[in-house]
């Protein structure tokens, strides 16, 4: 049961792990949000733009997966996820088919480095394409409650009009919030849409945002989406610091370190069967993925806590990004993405 005392204790993300469903509402056909509170009541510091990874128990097997928050944190007694049901996706389906309120679920956060910087600029666009819409519009969101937006472009993109999550209250947005301009572009549409559709392109961005240089730009969405806002973005002379994209799926994207020469030490996962060899200073994951061992994994930075496993034995080099708490580590457990071997290693994997 949630209590909310009042007491004023704020989620700490070393010890606290239990949230409770407090609410679920449908956003599109296929995207639904689903509303925690802290099983004790506690308050939530939460950047806009960061993320929580929930542990999901599916026929005896625990899932993990990273979300996005896409409330507001200047509401901190509750925090909102919206997840889109992929055909396909165990957890999406699991959480729309069987997430109810009063279930409660474990879950790791608030994690990710995809924020507004301490300084907001003096123009922002924030970008997004499907379901990479639910980090910026806890941007939006959060400007709205603190009446502080800067000069904002919110462009997002998605298949039909059908698709667009959000898209009332973007719309409200924009009607009452000063400097606060919408664009909504599906791939295709009817004629009962009126608008411009297709895809991003450089001459849609020349007429849409033509100071598009001066922005600072957040870009969330699928990967070709993000490859093209990025080429966009580099061609019309936006500085590299000043493009800023979720990395969920960087993994495809990191650098696959090669091992020396010389000095190898072998990894062994007990449950596949299978021993590797990993060179001094590479990353475990990095060299599974080089030899055909598949591990789950997702951001491959130390961040999401996806590929999270038990060091049977021996000693790992581990330089993380918060997506492992300490209590974790002290009972053996480590991340491959950002773990490299000081010796022979077994994995219970």
């Amino acid at each position: 049961m949630l209590h909310c005392d009042g007491a004023g204790r704020y989620w700490d993300r070393e010890s606290d792990a239990e949230l409770v469903c407090l609410a679920v509402r449908d956003e599109t056909h296929d995207m639904r949000t689903f509303t925690f509170g802290g099983r004790d009541g506690q308050y939530f510091d939460v950047l806009p733009g960061q993320y929580f990874t929930f542990d999901v128990g599916i026929d005896g097997v625990v899932e993990q997966r990273c979300y996005s928050v896409s409330s507001s944190p200047l509401r901190p007694r509750t925090i909102s996820v919206t997840v889109k049901r992929v055909a396909g996706g165990r957890v999406s389906n699991w959480l729309h088919a069987g997430l109810k309120p009063g279930d409660v679920v474990r879950a790791l956060g608030p994690l990710g480095r995809f924020t507004l910087p301490p300084v907001l600029p003096g123009k922002l666009l924030l970008l997004s394409g499907g379901s990479g819409i639910t980090p910026v519009m806890a941007m939006a969101r959060a400007f709205a409650d603190g009446v502080c937006a800067p000069d904002t472009v919110f462009l997002h993109a998605a298949r039909t009009p059908a698709d667009f999550a959000f898209a009332d209250e973007l719309r409200l947005l924009a009607k009452t919030m000063p400097g606060f301009r919408l664009i909504l572009l599906p791939e295709t549409a009817d004629d009962g849409f009126a608008g411009v559709t297709g895809r991003i392109s450089q001459a849609l961005m020349d007429c849409a945002v033509p100071d598009l240089a001066e922005r600072l730009v957040m870009c969330c969405g699928p990967a070709p989406f993000m490859a093209a806002a990025r080429a966009i973005c580099r061609d019309r002379g936006v500085p590299a610091d000043r493009y800023i994209e979720e990395s969920f799926d960087a993994v495809d994207e990191a650098p696959v370190d090669a091992p020396p020469a010389t000095t190898t030490f072998s990894v062994t996962f007990s449950r596949q069967g299978k021993t590797i060899t990993v060179g001094v200073g590479q990353t475990i994951l990095s060299a599974a993925r080089a030899q055909g061992v598949v591990l789950p994994s997702s951001c491959a930075n130390g961040l999401c806590g996806t590929c999270k496993s038990k060091l049977v034995s021996g000693k790992v080099d581990m330089q993380h990004n918060g997506g492992i708490r300490q209590r974790e580590i002290d009972a053996g457990q480590i991340l491959p993405c950002c773990a490299k071997p000081l010796g022979d290693v077994v994995i219970d994997r």
